[in-house]
């Protein structure tokens, strides 16, 4: 009878094929202590990074390490590709989508050089981050092997 007063239960998909694990297991002070928001992190292993939701690209770094994706109504979630990977200056990832696009979950964001990340950066370790900003009070979290597009995460 009350149903319009419940939450909605909205899905997070993998924006890559790989193994998600813990975000308090990333070797990053930053991510591992939520310092920008609660989340899972995915070891990649395949090189093209996908929108986790349907929205708008509300960012992407100059640098292609990391976007965000923003969704209609009041939930963002960002995609970080490796750790210290700010420091390759975009070499390593391709841009395929640009801020103001609108993407369904599963739309190509970024290509990556895993090999060459693995290479010069920290580690190749993706962190998915459900921004500080968003509208949410509890997050279910789904610690698996995954392909892109699996459910990783239910927020409500």
């Amino acid at each position: 009878m009350f149903g319009f007063l419940k939450r909605k239960v909205r899905e997070v998909r993998s924006p890559v094929d790989g193994q998600v694990v813990a975000l308090e297991s990333v070797d990053d002070e930053v991510f591992s202590q939520k310092l920008v928001g609660d989340g899972v992190a995915v070891i990649p292993m395949s090189n093209r990074f996908k929108a986790p939701i349907d929205g708008v690209v509300s960012k992407i770094f100059s640098t292609n390490h990391a976007y965000s994706i923003k969704s209609p109504k009041d939930l963002e979630v960002m995609v970080h590709i490796g750790l210290e990977t700010v420091a390759l200056e975009g070499k390593g990832f391709t841009r395929i989508a640009n801020e103001g696009d609108e993407v369904k979950a599963g739309d190509v964001i970024i290509e990556a050089d895993l090999a060459y990340i693995r290479e010069h950066a920290k580690d190749i370790i993706t962190p998915v981050i459900i921004m500080e900003e968003s509208d949410v009070k509890e997050i279910d979290k789904r610690l698996t092997i995954v392909k892109a597009g699996d459910m990783i995460m239910e927020v409500k």
